[in-house]
């Protein structure tokens, strides 16, 4: 049984969540301010938090990033902030998912077991993933391609690493702005196709002479081992 803590500063919603991920096997504590949340947090040490950002006290980025100085608990944020910069602010700042309300509470618990499975397994951060010439390490973060650095934004990297983690499997659009930029679904396709842009340039290739990231019209983009 998983201990969560819920901070979360609407009452209905605090509730309503408590009971759910309740009755999904959880054991759930809350707070409703940032400061007793980050409270609970040093003392329960629980397995997982559920941040709020807006919370009456504290913004939660500030508390989050009060949590990180102190403590490596795994955090998703669930927030009504669906601005696409405040998400990968959240998450560079050390958020491990990033939830847009509102959310049904089996999308919630899918996304709380995927980050504890995550999290129960340290080494697969450490693994590197390989491609052809290419070789990333999540955990240090560092892409190399043909012996070279590569020198890619976070955002960048969090897409390679999640399409070379797939060699060979066309991935759709919609996986990837759910997955890696933690967006609700209907969100701008135009993201996806200027970072693919963006990464074939620093892979040294093009749309009309790829190498790597093969795009496959109607369905998403794939990386292949041009070997």
């Amino acid at each position: 049984m998983a201990q969560l803590l819920l901070v979360e500063d609407d009452a209905e919603v605090r509730s309503r969540l408590v009971r759910a991920l309740g009755e999904r096997g959880h054991a759930v504590a809350s707070a409703p301010t940032g400061m007793d949340g980050i409270r609970r947090a040093v003392s329960a040490r629980p397995d997982l938090v559920i941040l709020d950002l807006g919370l009456p006290d504290l913004d939660g980025a500030e508390v989050l990033r009060m949590l990180r100085a102190v403590s490596s608990v795994p955090v998703i944020v669930a927030t009504a902030r669906d601005d696409e910069r405040e998400i990968e602010r959240i998450l560079n700042a050390g958020a491990d998912d990033y939830l847009v309300k509102p959310f049904g509470a089996g999308q919630l618990d899918a996304r709380v077991r995927a980050v504890l499975r995550r999290a129960e397994d340290p080494g697969a951060a450490a693994r590197e993933v390989r491609v052809g010439g290419l070789r990333m390490n999540a955990a240090a973060r560092e892409a190399v391609l043909d012996g070279r650095p590569l020198e890619l934004s976070p955002k960048e990297f969090d897409l390679l690493l999640y399409l070379a983690s797939r060699p060979g499997q066309v991935v759709s659009k919609r996986e990837l702005l759910t997955e890696v930029w933690h967006v609700p679904l209907g969100g701008a396709n135009k993201t996806i196709d200027v970072h693919v842009a963006w990464l074939r340039r620093k892979l040294g290739e093009s749309a009309s002479r790829p190498r790597y990231l093969r795009s496959v019209r109607g369905s998403g983009v794939k990386i292949v081992d041009p070997s």
